[in-house]
């Protein structure tokens, strides 16, 4: 995978090579270095990406990274530091929107899904309606101590406070009521099943 020509200071070290590249600005020096690592770039940029020539493209584009940066940074290990600035450009990229606008979808699948999602708003709005026609079939007082219990999130004491009741009448009216409730709901979600079948 040689995007780079080969040039002739094969016997100089990472090291060397990355103190001539920051001192020179030259680009054939930073080919170079480079080219030792591109097998094992690539093999990050494929990790992540899985396509051969998103991967390509990616090798491309960090060494462009690599022009700027390695002039910024002090970089004893090249070879990990590049394996660290290949994974963060991968990272980057598959984070990016535009990516996420890239993946490929079924409509009919999209709409399933979307209906479903409406279904279940559906389903939550009829079950409130139940719940809100149950509690109507409730006496008075357990009207006003499920109210108080559940949808106010008062507890025993305080509903004794505001009602002026006993608190065993309150916790009956609580327990009563709760039953009474469920009982209802049970029944009209069995209408409902037997209405759809």
């Amino acid at each position: 995978m040689a995007f780079l020509k080969n040039t002739s200071s094969h016997a100089l070290s990472d090291g060397q090579l990355v103190q001539q590249y920051k001192e020179t600005g030259d680009l054939a020096i930073l080919g170079e270095l480079y080219q030792r690592y591109m097998e094992l770039v690539y093999g990050v940029c494929l990790k992540y990406f899985k396509e051969p020539e998103t991967a390509k493209d990616a090798v491309m584009q960090i060494f462009e990274e690599l022009v700027t940066k390695l002039r910024k940074h002090e970089v004893e290990n090249f070879r990990g530091w590049v394996h660290q600035v290949a994974k963060n450009h991968c990272l980057m990229q598959l984070r990016t929107p535009r990516n996420l606008k890239t993946v490929e979808y079924n409509a009919e699948v999209m709409q399933n899904e979307e209906s479903v999602h409406l279904n279940g708003i559906l389903e939550k709005e009829e079950h409130f309606k139940q719940l809100e026609n149950c509690l109507g079939t409730l006496t008075s007082d357990q009207q006003e101590a499920i109210r108080l219990f559940y949808l106010e999130g008062k507890c025993y004491n305080e509903i004794v406070e505001q009602t002026g009741r006993e608190w065993n009448q309150v916790r009956s009216f609580i327990q009563n009521g709760r039953r009474n409730l469920k009982s209802c709901m049970e029944k009209s979600e069995s209408a409902i099943v037997n209405r759809q079948s």
